[in-house]
């Protein structure tokens, strides 16, 4: 307790610089602590997400009481978003079980309405139909699995829920049925993170408990020196560097208490919740509490080993010895899984992502990134010492001797950076991945909608959304169910388009002619085959006066041959009409408009909104795709986006912190230099060199094993994309730029004037 008492008086009493030092290291910190604190809260507000959503929904019987409560459940699209009504028909006898954020049950005639709903039913009135009775209230945050979502509970008679309603026995399920996010992606989402976020937090962290590390080191040796025991030189040294992380923790916590209150109001892209949903928790508080410590302090009893072991060699600035070489044990380990996974794919054998190959995947990554950060001193010193021997420049061979001499000081600045191109190459890996998982695998979308639902405006404006590249009518036969033969089809599809439309809803078409009725023949899939020439199939049209009108179509001879996309609602049809063949005043009994669009998440989301304003009370179905699936792909591509985000902040923040430390400590080196007789831009160009080459050599190395690493991970996912060379010049670009704000940040070591106050003696 007294070496860390002298620790605090040595801090505080040694001159505003230390001072300076102390908060600097703690606002560090804090902005570390606050990225972990986002990282920790973000499963917890996905938990608290599904745990409201599945605390609400129904638990229902197909039998039960007479006069039992009776509800029926229906989702949804309203636009982009998923659209939840649950029906209720209240009972007669005993109590009713009540759902969370509501004191009642409905009664006839009454609709209990999320907070959004309400607002879209004073926006855009035609949702109204969606909702019959008065609106009695607004559901409770309890009952909502987030602020935006679009829920009501409308209540109703026992008769409209005779057929398809089902006994009420209670609310609440053990499980969410439609998660914010799947678990076998969130599996992939929580990986991602910690690769784009931990790992450079904790070189940031260590970055920050470093500061001014030569200057306390001699503080150190002169203790040590006078008398002081090893144990108690170091906890002089972790008083500090303790202390200021604690500190930093408090204040990062602080920073991400009122960083929850500004984003749980603003909100994310597809991503909202309710600011006790991202409430700190007692596991993330001791972990950042403690964590940060605890590193601080490790970091300290490393960085101190020195100057208690050698004080003298500390206080006279004697050559350090240099980098061990087993640290390149851990770059070695880890590029030999990853390579070893590559090497699955090379043989046309890849390893699954199932047992014991999940985690050897991820220690893989993780030594790779971990052992490349240590490793980079190693390669420095020996680049350093090869290149000095060699060189004929008086630049080259000041900047690699300095190098040669300190390799950890030069590293502390371009480690972040380096580790930085390692983790955006992993990044566009772990986003391949979840593309191919979460994204529609065709390049077309499809919509399909009732045309019983659309009047003809509504029928003509759909046609001209912006985003839909094609559309169609799919229309379905009748037949009479007391005429037809038992050796005859019950019913068929056919597709009323023109060739041109026809072509632009699938990959290939070969043989249409325009204004003729023909069979579509997919060469992917036997269905029609069982038609034969001549059969007629009957379709019924309602006009809009008179009575019904039919249609027969009988199945010609001339084929269509076309590929079609995976998910199509065109491989339903058997015949392609011409929309000339059809009756120009009578609409079709049984069909559905069929729209068509680029499948990009972003352009869906667009389509569908502007498909609401246009049919607000129409029932759409994505063809191949859900509503839920679509606002998952929203939430991963949002906490993805988030995690780079973050990942950046914090290299770029261990940048900035590193290269100004170091202007620091140097300035007493650069003076004396300078003093000799060395010109300011040899001293600059030497300053560059010292930065820019080793950063070289790591930024090629994280080139590589990042690339590797992604592949490894590409192999494992069992995707269709194992190397992703699209992504090399992106990278290149990425690792330029690095190299010139490097280049930049070690300009202002060497300034205008000279201070000879700088090299005097301590």
């Amino acid at each position: 307790m007294r070496e860390f008492l002298l620790g605090l008086r040595l801090l505080f009493g040694a001159g505003r610089g230390n001072r300076i030092r102390f908060f600097l290291m703690a606002a560090g910190g804090s902005i570390g602590v606050c990225c972990l604190a986002l990282v920790l809260t973000v499963p917890a507000i996905l938990d608290a997400h599904d745990g409201r959503d599945a605390a609400r929904q129904p638990v229902t019987s197909a039998h039960g009481p007479a006069d039992g409560t009776l509800v029926l459940q229906r989702d949804d699209a309203y636009g982009s978003r998923s659209f939840t009504r649950v029906f209720v028909a209240r009972g007669t006898g005993g109590p009713h079980a009540v759902p969370p954020g509501l004191s009642e049950l409905p009664a006839p005639g009454e609709v209990f309405v999320s907070p959004r709903v309400h607002d879209l039913l004073r926006d855009a009135p035609a949702a109204k139909a969606l909702l019959p009775g008065r609106e009695a209230g607004v559901i409770g945050p309890s009952g909502l699995a987030h602020p935006d979502e679009l829920y009501a509970y409308v209540g109703t008679d026992r008769a409209a829920l005779a057929r398809e309603g089902r006994t009420l026995k209670g609310f609440g399920y053990s499980y969410a049925p439609f998660p914010a996010v799947e678990p076998s992606t969130l599996t992939d989402v929580r990986f991602a993170l910690a690769t784009l976020v931990l790992l450079p937090l904790g070189i940031f962290l260590s970055v920050c408990a470093r500061l001014s590390a030569a200057s306390r080191m001699r503080r150190l040796a002169a203790l040590r020196l006078l008398g002081l025991s090893i144990k108690g030189t170091q906890r002089v040294n972790a008083a500090e560097t303790v202390v200021a992380a604690l500190l930093g923790a408090v204040l990062g916590l602080g920073e991400y208490w009122l960083l929850n209150q500004v984003m749980s109001r603003a909100g994310l892209p597809g991503l909202r919740w309710y600011p006790d949903d991202g409430a700190l928790s007692v596991v993330t508080i001791v972990v950042c509490l403690v964590g940060s410590p605890l590193l601080a302090w490790l970091v300290s009893r490393k960085s101190a080993r020195d100057a208690t072991a050698n004080p003298l060699a500390v206080r006279r600035t004697a050559v350090p010895r240099p980098p061990s070489k087993w640290v390149g044990l851990l770059l070695v380990s880890g590029l030999g899984i990853v390579c070893g996974f590559c090497a699955t794919g090379l043989m046309g054998h890849p390893a699954s992502s199932l047992g014991v190959n999940a985690l050897l995947i991820v220690a893989g990554v993780v030594l790779t990134g971990v052992g490349l950060v240590l490793t980079l001193p190693l390669l420095s010193y020996v680049l350093a010492r090869r290149v000095a021997r060699t060189t004929q420049s008086l630049t080259l061979n000041l900047a690699m001797r300095r190098n040669e001499a300190e390799p950890g000081s030069t590293m502390r600045v371009v480690t972040s950076l380096v580790l930085l191109v390692y983790v955006a190459s992993l990044a566009q890996g772990v986003l391949i991945q979840l593309e191919q998982v979460t994204r529609p695998s065709g390049s077309v979308q499809e919509y399909s909608l009732p045309l019983s639902g659309l009047d003809s405006r509504q029928q003509r404006d759909l046609t001209h959304v912006p985003g839909v590249d094609a559309h169609a009518v799919l229309m379905n036969s009748w037949a009479d169910p007391h005429g037809t033969s038992g050796t005859d089809p019950a019913w068929e599809t056919v597709l009323v388009a023109t060739c041109a439309q026809l072509d632009r809803m699938t990959v290939h078409t070969n043989g249409c002619v325009d204004g003729k009725v023909m069979r579509l023949d997919n060469t992917d899939s036997s269905s029609g085959s069982y038609l034969r020439t001549g059969m007629s199939f009957t379709f019924r049209f309602r006009p809009d006066n008179g009575q019904d009108r039919k249609l027969n179509i009988a199945v010609p001879a001339e084929r269509i041959t076309y590929n079609g996309y995976s998910a199509s609602s065109v491989d339903s049809a058997v015949l392609l009409v011409p929309p000339s063949a059809l009756p120009s005043d009578a609409r079709p009994r049984d069909a559905e408009i069929l729209l068509a669009g680029g499948s990009d998440p972003g352009q869906v989301r667009g389509v569908l909104d502007r498909i609401a304003a246009v049919a607000p009370i129409a029932e759409i179905e994505l063809v191949g795709l859900n509503v839920q699936g679509l606002e998952q792909i929203t939430v991963v591509e949002t906490l993805l986006a988030l995690g780079m985000i973050m990942g950046l902040i914090i290299g770029v923040a261990a940048f900035l912190v590193s290269v100004t430390d170091r202007a620091v400590e140097r300035r007493a080196q650069v003076t004396a230099v300078t003093l000799i007789g060395a010109r300011a831009r040899t001293m600059r160009a030497v300053q560059c060199a010292q930065v820019v080459l080793p950063l070289g050599l790591g930024l090629v190395l994280a080139l590589v094993s990042g690339k590797v690493a992604e592949s490894s991970y590409l192999i494992t996912g069992g995707g269709a994309i194992r190397w992703d060379t699209a992504g090399v010049p992106l990278l290149v670009l990425a690792a330029a730029g690095v190299v010139g704000m490097a280049a930049l940040g070690s300009l202002p070591l060497v300034g205008r004037r000279i201070d000879p106050e700088l090299i005097r003696r301590d």
